[in-house]
């Protein structure tokens, strides 16, 4: 066929269309809609791993000066505990309160990493799930 007969065979209903011409459709119309699909999972993707990147790249920025004001802080609560207690006291103490505090981190950081995984593509995916439903819905109506 030509593409004006191909267009032409297009245009008319479904029930004057031959089975081949049908199936030819079908295997057009199924291979454009899984390409169609696998652009929408690369945009969703490529648009979360940028998200992703832009959020580490801020929480890098903020952690390091986070680590030079607790450096800061820690000397400083060392210096006022080193007027009451001996100097290794002070600095035992804040060390096992720093360890307590890094354990009850890790453990809420574990949980939350938990939450966000596995990162998939779920509008997409939601979106393959209709279009079989449909497919095979109107499979079984041209078999009828």
């Amino acid at each position: 066929m030509n593409r004006a007969q191909t267009a032409a065979a297009d245009s008319r209903p479904a029930e004057d269309k031959s089975l081949a011409e049908l199936t030819k459709q079908l295997t057009e119309q199924a291979s454009t809609l899984a390409q169609k699909e696998v652009e929408l999972a690369k945009a969703e993707l490529t648009l979360k791993g940028k998200r992703l990147g832009m959020g580490a790249g801020a929480f890098g920025a903020a952690g390091l000066f986070g680590i030079f004001a607790f450096a800061l802080l820690t000397a400083t609560m060392l210096l006022a505990l080193a007027i009451v207690l001996d100097a290794w006291l002070a600095a035992l103490i804040l060390t096992v309160a720093y360890g307590a505090i890094a354990g009850v981190l890790a453990l809420t950081g574990k949980k939350k990493v938990e939450e966000g995984t596995p990162p998939l593509p779920e509008a997409a995916i939601e979106s393959a799930k209709t279009d079989v439903q449909y497919t095979k819905q109107r499979a079984k109506e041209a078999r009828q």
